[in-house]
Protein backbone atom coordinates (compact mmCIF):
# COMPACT_ATOMS: atom_id res chain seq x y z
CA UNK A 1 0.00 0.00 0.00
CA UNK A 2 1.78 3.17 -1.15
CA UNK A 3 2.66 5.41 -4.06
CA UNK A 4 5.16 3.14 -5.80
CA UNK A 5 5.15 -0.29 -4.19
CA UNK A 6 2.25 -2.37 -2.93
CA UNK A 7 2.50 -4.54 0.16
CA UNK A 8 0.19 -7.50 0.68
CA UNK A 9 -1.82 -6.93 3.85
CA UNK A 10 -3.80 -10.16 4.03
CA UNK A 11 -5.96 -12.72 2.27
CA UNK A 12 -9.55 -13.81 2.69
CA UNK A 13 -10.69 -17.35 3.10
CA UNK A 14 -11.50 -19.49 0.04
CA UNK A 15 -15.19 -20.02 -0.69
CA UNK A 16 -16.07 -23.08 -2.76
CA UNK A 17 -18.33 -23.33 -5.81
CA UNK A 18 -19.74 -19.80 -6.11
CA UNK A 19 -19.32 -16.72 -8.24
CA UNK A 20 -21.00 -14.57 -5.57
CA UNK A 21 -18.78 -15.06 -2.53
CA UNK A 22 -19.54 -13.32 0.76
CA UNK A 23 -16.17 -13.20 2.50
CA UNK A 24 -16.20 -13.30 6.28
CA UNK A 25 -12.65 -12.47 7.28
CA UNK A 26 -12.12 -8.86 8.41
CA UNK A 27 -8.98 -6.74 8.26
CA UNK A 28 -8.18 -4.03 10.80
CA UNK A 29 -6.58 -0.83 9.48
CA UNK A 30 -5.70 2.45 11.15
CA UNK A 31 -7.76 5.24 9.58
CA UNK A 32 -6.49 8.80 9.14
CA UNK A 33 -8.77 11.41 7.60
CA UNK A 34 -5.81 13.60 6.64
CA UNK A 35 -3.96 10.92 4.67
CA UNK A 36 -4.57 9.30 1.29
CA UNK A 37 -4.57 5.59 2.13
CA UNK A 38 -4.50 3.61 -1.10
CA UNK A 39 -5.98 0.12 -1.25
CA UNK A 40 -5.91 -2.55 -3.95
CA UNK A 41 -7.95 -5.72 -4.05
CA UNK A 42 -6.85 -8.63 -6.26
CA UNK A 43 -9.36 -11.40 -6.85
CA UNK A 44 -8.32 -14.91 -7.83
CA UNK A 45 -10.25 -18.05 -8.67
CA UNK A 46 -9.01 -21.55 -7.93
CA UNK A 47 -9.50 -24.50 -10.27
CA UNK A 48 -9.10 -28.07 -9.05
CA UNK A 49 -7.46 -30.16 -11.77
CA UNK A 50 -7.15 -33.75 -10.61
CA UNK A 51 -5.88 -34.51 -7.17
CA UNK A 52 -4.17 -32.66 -5.62
CA UNK A 53 -3.08 -30.10 -8.32
CA UNK A 54 -4.82 -26.70 -8.09
CA UNK A 55 -4.38 -23.84 -10.56
CA UNK A 56 -4.87 -20.19 -9.64
CA UNK A 57 -6.17 -17.69 -12.21
CA UNK A 58 -6.34 -13.92 -11.87
CA UNK A 59 -9.94 -12.73 -12.05
CA UNK A 60 -9.58 -8.96 -11.67
CA UNK A 61 -8.60 -6.11 -9.35
CA UNK A 62 -10.07 -2.91 -7.91
CA UNK A 63 -8.30 0.13 -6.48
CA UNK A 64 -9.67 2.76 -4.09
CA UNK A 65 -8.73 4.69 -0.99
CA UNK A 66 -9.83 3.98 2.55
CA UNK A 67 -11.42 7.43 2.49
CA UNK A 68 -13.58 6.37 -0.46
CA UNK A 69 -14.86 3.39 1.52
CA UNK A 70 -15.71 5.25 4.74
CA UNK A 71 -16.98 8.25 2.74
CA UNK A 72 -19.54 6.15 0.85
CA UNK A 73 -23.12 5.99 2.12
CA UNK A 74 -23.17 3.47 4.92
CA UNK A 75 -19.38 3.08 4.48
CA UNK A 76 -20.14 0.59 1.71
CA UNK A 77 -18.35 0.96 -1.63
CA UNK A 78 -19.00 -0.95 -4.85
CA UNK A 79 -16.11 -1.11 -7.32
CA UNK A 80 -16.07 -2.84 -10.72
CA UNK A 81 -13.29 -5.34 -11.13
CA UNK A 82 -10.88 -4.60 -13.95
CA UNK A 83 -7.80 -6.19 -15.35
CA UNK A 84 -9.04 -8.61 -18.02
CA UNK A 85 -9.48 -6.81 -21.32
CA UNK A 86 -12.88 -7.20 -22.96
CA UNK A 87 -14.46 -9.24 -20.18
CA UNK A 88 -16.91 -8.41 -17.43
CA UNK A 89 -15.19 -9.32 -14.22
CA UNK A 90 -18.02 -8.48 -11.83
CA UNK A 91 -18.08 -6.14 -8.83
CA UNK A 92 -16.39 -6.13 -5.47
CA UNK A 93 -18.18 -4.66 -2.44
CA UNK A 94 -16.01 -3.27 0.36
CA UNK A 95 -17.51 -2.29 3.70
CA UNK A 96 -15.86 -0.53 6.64
CA UNK A 97 -16.97 -0.18 10.22
CA UNK A 98 -15.39 1.72 13.08
CA UNK A 99 -14.31 -0.33 16.08
CA UNK A 100 -16.15 0.68 19.24
CA UNK A 101 -13.14 1.17 21.46
CA UNK A 102 -14.83 2.19 24.72
CA UNK A 103 -16.67 5.31 23.58
CA UNK A 104 -18.80 5.55 26.71
CA UNK A 105 -18.50 8.53 29.00
CA UNK A 106 -20.30 9.36 32.23
CA UNK A 107 -21.76 12.71 33.27
CA UNK A 108 -21.92 13.13 37.05
CA UNK A 109 -22.84 15.88 39.49
CA UNK A 110 -22.22 15.93 43.25
CA UNK A 111 -23.10 18.10 46.18
CA UNK A 112 -21.79 18.24 49.74
CA UNK A 113 -23.60 18.73 53.02
CA UNK A 114 -22.20 19.66 56.43
CA UNK A 115 -18.61 19.23 55.36
CA UNK A 116 -15.96 19.44 58.06
CA UNK A 117 -14.50 22.92 58.45
CA UNK A 118 -10.71 22.91 57.98
CA UNK A 119 -10.00 26.64 57.77
CA UNK A 120 -9.59 28.23 61.21
CA UNK A 121 -9.27 31.79 59.88
CA UNK A 122 -12.01 31.92 57.25
CA UNK A 123 -14.66 30.00 55.39
CA UNK A 124 -13.91 26.71 53.62
CA UNK A 125 -13.48 26.34 49.86
CA UNK A 126 -14.17 22.64 49.13
CA UNK A 127 -13.52 20.66 45.96
CA UNK A 128 -13.65 16.99 44.99
CA UNK A 129 -10.77 14.92 43.65
CA UNK A 130 -11.40 11.57 41.92
CA UNK A 131 -8.75 8.87 41.89
CA UNK A 132 -8.41 5.66 39.96
CA UNK A 133 -6.80 2.77 41.82
CA UNK A 134 -3.91 1.09 40.01
CA UNK A 135 -2.79 -2.53 40.14
CA UNK A 136 0.28 -1.62 42.18
CA UNK A 137 -1.78 -0.02 44.94
CA UNK A 138 -1.10 3.57 43.85
CA UNK A 139 -3.71 6.08 42.74
CA UNK A 140 -4.00 8.27 39.65
CA UNK A 141 -6.05 11.48 39.57
CA UNK A 142 -8.67 11.30 36.83
CA UNK A 143 -10.73 14.40 37.66
CA UNK A 144 -10.77 17.42 39.96
CA UNK A 145 -13.86 19.58 40.38
CA UNK A 146 -13.88 23.35 40.61
CA UNK A 147 -13.48 25.07 43.97
CA UNK A 148 -16.73 26.32 45.52
CA UNK A 149 -15.86 29.22 47.77
CA UNK A 150 -17.16 30.13 51.23
CA UNK A 151 -19.53 27.24 51.89
CA UNK A 152 -19.67 23.88 53.64
CA UNK A 153 -22.65 22.83 51.50
CA UNK A 154 -21.23 23.03 47.97
CA UNK A 155 -22.93 22.04 44.71
CA UNK A 156 -20.29 21.25 42.10
CA UNK A 157 -20.87 21.60 38.37
CA UNK A 158 -21.67 18.49 36.39
CA UNK A 159 -18.62 17.00 34.66
CA UNK A 160 -17.93 14.33 32.09
CA UNK A 161 -15.26 11.61 32.29
CA UNK A 162 -14.49 9.07 29.55
CA UNK A 163 -14.96 5.57 30.94
CA UNK A 164 -11.57 4.69 29.46
CA UNK A 165 -9.96 7.13 31.91
CA UNK A 166 -11.51 5.27 34.84
CA UNK A 167 -10.47 1.79 33.72
CA UNK A 168 -7.46 -0.06 34.98
CA UNK A 169 -6.07 -1.92 31.98
CA UNK A 170 -8.15 -3.13 29.03
CA UNK A 171 -11.81 -2.20 28.92
CA UNK A 172 -13.83 -5.40 29.11
CA UNK A 173 -17.25 -3.73 28.74
CA UNK A 174 -18.29 -4.49 32.31
CA UNK A 175 -20.91 -2.30 33.90
CA UNK A 176 -20.12 1.39 33.73
CA UNK A 177 -21.57 1.75 37.21
CA UNK A 178 -19.07 -0.76 38.60
CA UNK A 179 -16.19 1.11 36.99
CA UNK A 180 -17.26 4.58 38.04
CA UNK A 181 -18.09 3.93 41.67
CA UNK A 182 -14.54 2.82 42.48
CA UNK A 183 -13.22 6.42 42.36
CA UNK A 184 -16.53 7.62 43.77
CA UNK A 185 -16.10 5.44 46.87
CA UNK A 186 -12.50 6.63 47.22
CA UNK A 187 -13.69 10.24 47.22
CA UNK A 188 -16.28 9.49 49.90
CA UNK A 189 -13.75 7.87 52.20
CA UNK A 190 -11.50 10.93 52.04
CA UNK A 191 -14.29 13.47 52.53
CA UNK A 192 -16.62 11.94 55.13
CA UNK A 193 -15.54 12.61 58.70
CA UNK A 194 -18.28 12.84 61.31
CA UNK A 195 -21.68 13.73 59.79
CA UNK A 196 -20.37 15.06 56.47
CA UNK A 197 -22.17 13.89 53.34
CA UNK A 198 -21.40 13.86 49.63
CA UNK A 199 -24.41 13.11 47.45
CA UNK A 200 -24.52 11.99 43.83
CA UNK A 201 -27.18 14.21 42.28
CA UNK A 202 -27.14 12.84 38.73
CA UNK A 203 -25.47 10.08 36.75
CA UNK A 204 -25.77 9.75 32.96
CA UNK A 205 -24.03 7.31 30.64
CA UNK A 206 -23.45 8.68 27.14
CA UNK A 207 -21.92 7.32 23.94
CA UNK A 208 -19.41 9.65 22.31
CA UNK A 209 -20.14 9.97 18.60
CA UNK A 210 -17.24 10.24 16.16
CA UNK A 211 -16.57 11.93 12.85
CA UNK A 212 -17.14 8.64 11.05
CA UNK A 213 -20.57 8.23 12.66
CA UNK A 214 -21.71 11.34 10.79
CA UNK A 215 -20.03 10.30 7.54
CA UNK A 216 -21.61 6.85 7.78
CA UNK A 217 -24.98 8.52 8.31
CA UNK A 218 -24.64 10.43 5.04
CA UNK A 219 -23.10 13.80 5.98
CA UNK A 220 -21.33 15.27 2.95
CA UNK A 221 -18.11 17.32 3.00
CA UNK A 222 -18.39 20.11 0.41
CA UNK A 223 -15.04 21.38 -0.86
CA UNK A 224 -14.43 24.81 -2.42
CA UNK A 225 -11.11 26.22 -3.59
CA UNK A 226 -10.19 29.91 -3.97
CA UNK A 227 -6.96 30.85 -5.79
CA UNK A 228 -4.97 34.09 -5.61
CA UNK A 229 -4.61 35.77 -9.02
CA UNK A 230 -2.87 38.93 -7.84
CA UNK A 231 0.06 40.42 -9.78
CA UNK A 232 2.54 39.67 -6.98
CA UNK A 233 2.57 36.07 -8.23
CA UNK A 234 4.52 37.18 -11.31
CA UNK A 235 3.82 36.77 -15.02
CA UNK A 236 2.47 33.22 -15.53
CA UNK A 237 4.43 32.98 -18.79
CA UNK A 238 7.73 33.36 -16.91
CA UNK A 239 9.38 30.44 -15.04
CA UNK A 240 9.86 32.70 -12.00
CA UNK A 241 6.08 33.04 -11.54
CA UNK A 242 4.30 31.04 -8.85
CA UNK A 243 1.61 30.38 -11.50
CA UNK A 244 4.08 29.15 -14.15
CA UNK A 245 2.82 25.95 -15.82
CA UNK A 246 5.90 23.80 -16.32
CA UNK A 247 5.51 20.78 -18.59
CA UNK A 248 7.57 18.77 -16.10
CA UNK A 249 6.05 19.46 -12.69
CA UNK A 250 3.13 21.10 -10.90
CA UNK A 251 3.47 24.62 -9.56
CA UNK A 252 2.91 25.33 -5.86
CA UNK A 253 -0.73 26.30 -6.37
CA UNK A 254 -1.51 23.08 -8.23
CA UNK A 255 0.34 20.95 -5.68
CA UNK A 256 -1.56 22.48 -2.74
CA UNK A 257 -4.88 22.11 -4.57
CA UNK A 258 -4.23 18.52 -5.54
CA UNK A 259 -2.85 17.51 -2.13
CA UNK A 260 -5.91 18.71 -0.19
CA UNK A 261 -8.58 18.14 -2.85
CA UNK A 262 -7.75 14.51 -3.60
CA UNK A 263 -8.37 13.59 0.03
CA UNK A 264 -11.50 15.66 0.65
CA UNK A 265 -13.16 14.53 -2.59
CA UNK A 266 -13.67 11.07 -1.09
CA UNK A 267 -16.32 12.55 1.22
CA UNK A 268 -18.40 14.26 -1.49
CA UNK A 269 -20.69 11.91 -3.39
CA UNK A 270 -21.22 13.98 -6.56
CA UNK A 271 -17.55 15.09 -6.88
CA UNK A 272 -18.63 18.56 -8.06
CA UNK A 273 -16.50 21.36 -6.61
CA UNK A 274 -16.87 25.17 -6.86
CA UNK A 275 -13.58 26.77 -7.95
CA UNK A 276 -13.11 30.50 -7.42
CA UNK A 277 -10.42 33.09 -8.08
CA UNK A 278 -9.74 36.54 -6.65
CA UNK A 279 -7.58 39.56 -7.44
CA UNK A 280 -7.73 39.49 -11.28
CA UNK A 281 -9.04 41.63 -14.13
CA UNK A 282 -11.63 39.70 -16.11
CA UNK A 283 -12.37 39.83 -19.83
CA UNK A 284 -13.81 41.51 -21.78
CA UNK A 285 -13.98 44.83 -19.88
CA UNK A 286 -11.08 44.34 -17.46
CA UNK A 287 -13.11 44.76 -14.28
CA UNK A 288 -11.36 43.62 -11.07
CA UNK A 289 -13.04 40.71 -9.31
CA UNK A 290 -12.40 39.06 -5.93
CA UNK A 291 -14.94 36.29 -6.43
CA UNK A 292 -15.00 34.88 -9.96
CA UNK A 293 -15.64 31.37 -11.26
CA UNK A 294 -12.56 29.66 -12.69
CA UNK A 295 -14.72 27.93 -15.30
CA UNK A 296 -16.07 31.28 -16.51
CA UNK A 297 -19.65 30.50 -15.44
CA UNK A 298 -20.65 32.60 -12.40
CA UNK A 299 -24.07 30.92 -12.26
CA UNK A 300 -22.49 27.46 -12.06
CA UNK A 301 -18.89 27.55 -10.77
CA UNK A 302 -18.80 23.78 -10.22
CA UNK A 303 -16.06 21.65 -11.76
CA UNK A 304 -16.13 17.87 -12.18
CA UNK A 305 -13.63 16.33 -9.80
CA UNK A 306 -10.25 17.69 -8.78
CA UNK A 307 -9.01 17.18 -12.35
CA UNK A 308 -11.81 19.49 -13.51
CA UNK A 309 -10.74 22.12 -10.97
CA UNK A 310 -7.14 21.85 -12.16
CA UNK A 311 -8.20 22.31 -15.79
CA UNK A 312 -10.34 25.35 -14.92
CA UNK A 313 -7.38 26.85 -13.05
CA UNK A 314 -5.06 26.39 -16.03
CA UNK A 315 -7.62 27.89 -18.44
CA UNK A 316 -8.14 30.92 -16.18
CA UNK A 317 -4.43 31.69 -16.26
CA UNK A 318 -4.75 32.08 -20.03
CA UNK A 319 -7.76 34.41 -19.95
CA UNK A 320 -7.51 36.73 -16.91
CA UNK A 321 -4.99 39.43 -16.06
CA UNK A 322 -3.29 39.17 -12.69
CA UNK A 323 -3.93 42.32 -10.67
CA UNK A 324 -4.88 42.86 -6.99
CA UNK A 325 -5.31 43.53 -4.11
CA UNK A 326 -5.44 40.35 -1.95
CA UNK A 327 -8.95 40.23 -0.49
CA UNK A 328 -10.21 37.11 1.30
CA UNK A 329 -13.59 38.22 2.63
CA UNK A 330 -15.56 37.88 -0.67
CA UNK A 331 -14.70 34.18 -1.12
CA UNK A 332 -15.25 33.44 2.58
CA UNK A 333 -18.67 35.10 2.41
CA UNK A 334 -19.41 33.15 -0.79
CA UNK A 335 -19.02 29.79 0.97
CA UNK A 336 -20.66 31.11 4.16
CA UNK A 337 -23.86 31.88 2.25
CA UNK A 338 -24.16 28.23 1.26
CA UNK A 339 -23.21 26.98 4.74
CA UNK A 340 -25.84 29.25 6.32
CA UNK A 341 -28.56 27.53 4.30
CA UNK A 342 -27.73 24.01 5.55
CA UNK A 343 -27.46 23.79 9.33
CA UNK A 344 -29.04 20.37 9.93
CA UNK A 345 -25.78 18.40 9.92
CA UNK A 346 -26.29 16.94 6.45
CA UNK A 347 -23.46 19.02 4.97
CA UNK A 348 -20.20 20.57 6.11
CA UNK A 349 -18.16 23.04 4.05
CA UNK A 350 -14.38 23.30 3.69
CA UNK A 351 -12.83 26.31 1.92
CA UNK A 352 -9.22 26.09 0.72
CA UNK A 353 -7.61 29.50 0.04
CA UNK A 354 -4.22 29.44 -1.69
CA UNK A 355 -2.36 32.76 -1.68
CA UNK A 356 1.09 34.24 -2.14
CA UNK A 357 0.94 37.46 -0.18
CA UNK A 358 -0.15 39.59 2.71
CA UNK A 359 -3.89 40.02 3.03
CA UNK A 360 -5.27 43.46 2.13
CA UNK A 361 -8.71 43.36 3.79
CA UNK A 362 -7.75 42.07 7.25
CA UNK A 363 -10.59 43.78 9.14
CA UNK A 364 -13.25 42.52 6.74
CA UNK A 365 -11.74 39.03 6.70
CA UNK A 366 -11.69 38.81 10.50
CA UNK A 367 -15.36 39.79 10.58
CA UNK A 368 -16.18 37.18 7.91
CA UNK A 369 -14.36 34.48 9.89
CA UNK A 370 -16.11 35.41 13.15
CA UNK A 371 -19.45 35.15 11.35
CA UNK A 372 -18.49 31.86 9.67
CA UNK A 373 -17.44 30.30 12.99
CA UNK A 374 -21.11 29.77 13.85
CA UNK A 375 -21.70 27.89 10.58
CA UNK A 376 -20.85 24.32 9.47
CA UNK A 377 -17.63 25.50 7.87
CA UNK A 378 -13.82 25.31 8.10
CA UNK A 379 -11.17 27.37 6.31
CA UNK A 380 -7.71 26.22 5.21
CA UNK A 381 -5.21 28.87 4.09
CA UNK A 382 -2.02 27.77 2.34
CA UNK A 383 0.65 30.39 1.72
CA UNK A 384 2.91 29.78 -1.30
CA UNK A 385 6.13 31.53 -2.23
CA UNK A 386 8.78 33.35 -0.16
CA UNK A 387 6.60 36.13 1.31
CA UNK A 388 6.29 36.74 5.05
CA UNK A 389 2.94 35.54 6.36
CA UNK A 390 3.09 36.88 9.91
CA UNK A 391 -0.30 38.57 9.63
CA UNK A 392 -1.89 35.25 8.63
CA UNK A 393 -1.05 33.69 11.99
CA UNK A 394 -3.60 36.02 13.58
CA UNK A 395 -6.33 34.34 11.53
CA UNK A 396 -5.32 30.90 12.81
CA UNK A 397 -6.88 31.03 16.26
CA UNK A 398 -4.83 28.27 17.88
CA UNK A 399 -3.34 30.55 20.55
CA UNK A 400 -5.62 33.62 20.60
CA UNK A 401 -9.22 33.31 19.43
CA UNK A 402 -9.88 35.68 16.53
CA UNK A 403 -12.24 38.59 17.19
CA UNK A 404 -13.90 41.43 15.32
CA UNK A 405 -15.50 44.54 16.79
CA UNK A 406 -15.31 43.05 20.27
CA UNK A 407 -16.98 39.79 19.25
CA UNK A 408 -14.95 36.58 19.48
CA UNK A 409 -15.29 33.65 17.09
CA UNK A 410 -17.48 30.93 18.52
CA UNK A 411 -14.86 28.29 17.64
CA UNK A 412 -11.53 27.96 15.84
CA UNK A 413 -12.21 27.22 12.15
CA UNK A 414 -9.02 28.43 10.44
CA UNK A 415 -5.80 26.54 9.77
CA UNK A 416 -2.93 28.46 8.13
CA UNK A 417 0.36 26.96 6.92
CA UNK A 418 3.15 28.16 4.59
CA UNK A 419 3.74 25.53 1.91
CA UNK A 420 7.52 26.06 2.00
CA UNK A 421 7.65 24.35 5.41
CA UNK A 422 6.55 21.06 3.80
CA UNK A 423 8.68 20.96 0.65
CA UNK A 424 10.87 17.88 0.55
CA UNK A 425 14.55 18.79 0.20
CA UNK A 426 15.19 15.95 -2.27
CA UNK A 427 12.54 17.30 -4.66
CA UNK A 428 9.98 14.57 -3.98
CA UNK A 429 6.76 16.47 -4.72
CA UNK A 430 4.52 13.55 -3.78
CA UNK A 431 6.05 13.54 -0.31
CA UNK A 432 5.70 17.35 -0.08
CA UNK A 433 2.01 17.15 -0.94
CA UNK A 434 1.40 14.33 1.55
CA UNK A 435 3.06 16.32 4.34
CA UNK A 436 1.00 19.40 3.56
CA UNK A 437 -2.31 17.53 3.43
CA UNK A 438 -1.59 15.67 6.66
CA UNK A 439 -1.02 18.90 8.58
CA UNK A 440 -3.78 21.12 7.18
CA UNK A 441 -6.49 18.46 7.27
CA UNK A 442 -5.72 17.02 10.71
CA UNK A 443 -7.93 19.59 12.50
CA UNK A 444 -10.99 19.19 10.24
CA UNK A 445 -12.61 16.25 12.11
CA UNK A 446 -12.36 18.07 15.46
CA UNK A 447 -13.70 21.32 13.97
CA UNK A 448 -16.52 19.31 12.38
CA UNK A 449 -17.40 17.65 15.71
CA UNK A 450 -17.23 20.93 17.63
CA UNK A 451 -19.96 22.36 15.40
CA UNK A 452 -22.18 19.28 15.61
CA UNK A 453 -21.86 18.99 19.38
CA UNK A 454 -22.51 22.65 20.15
CA UNK A 455 -25.64 22.47 17.99
CA UNK A 456 -26.79 19.17 19.50
CA UNK A 457 -26.82 17.51 16.07
CA UNK A 458 -26.70 13.72 16.20
CA UNK A 459 -25.58 11.49 13.30
CA UNK A 460 -28.30 10.20 11.02
CA UNK A 461 -28.91 6.44 11.23
CA UNK A 462 -26.68 4.44 8.93
CA UNK A 463 -28.36 2.47 6.11
CA UNK A 464 -29.21 -1.16 6.94
CA UNK A 465 -26.30 -3.58 6.60
CA UNK A 466 -25.69 -5.20 3.24
CA UNK A 467 -27.23 -8.62 2.70
CA UNK A 468 -26.00 -10.87 -0.11
CA UNK A 469 -28.59 -11.60 -2.81
CA UNK A 470 -30.73 -14.63 -2.09
CA UNK A 471 -30.68 -15.63 -5.76
CA UNK A 472 -27.31 -16.28 -7.39
CA UNK A 473 -26.22 -13.64 -9.89
CA UNK A 474 -24.65 -14.99 -13.06
CA UNK A 475 -21.26 -13.45 -13.70
CA UNK A 476 -19.37 -13.77 -16.95
CA UNK A 477 -15.72 -14.67 -16.52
Amino acid sequence: MGNKEWREYGRTEVIDNTLNPDFVRKFMLDYFFEERQNLRFDLFILFCVGSPPISQDFLGQACCTLGEVVGSVGSRLEKPLGGIQGKKCGTIIVKAEELNNCRESVMMQFCGNKLDKKDFFGKSDPFLVFYRSNEDGTFTICHKTEVVKNTLNPVWQAFKIPVRALCNGDYDRKSVLDVCFVPFATALIRLLPNASQVTLLSFLVDIEVTFLDYIKGGTQINFTVAIDFTASNGNPAQPTSLHYMSPYQLNAYAMALKAVGEIIQDYDSDKMFPALGFGAKLPPDGRVSHEFALNGNPQNPYCTGIDGVMEAYYQSLKSVQLYGPTNFSPVINHVARYAASVKDGSQYFVLLIITDGVISDMAQTKESIVNAASLPMSIIIVGVGPAEFDAMVELDGDEVRISSRGRFAERDIVQFVPFRDYIDRTGNHILSMARLAKDVLAEIPDQFLSYMRTRGIKPSPAPPPYSPPSQPIQTQI
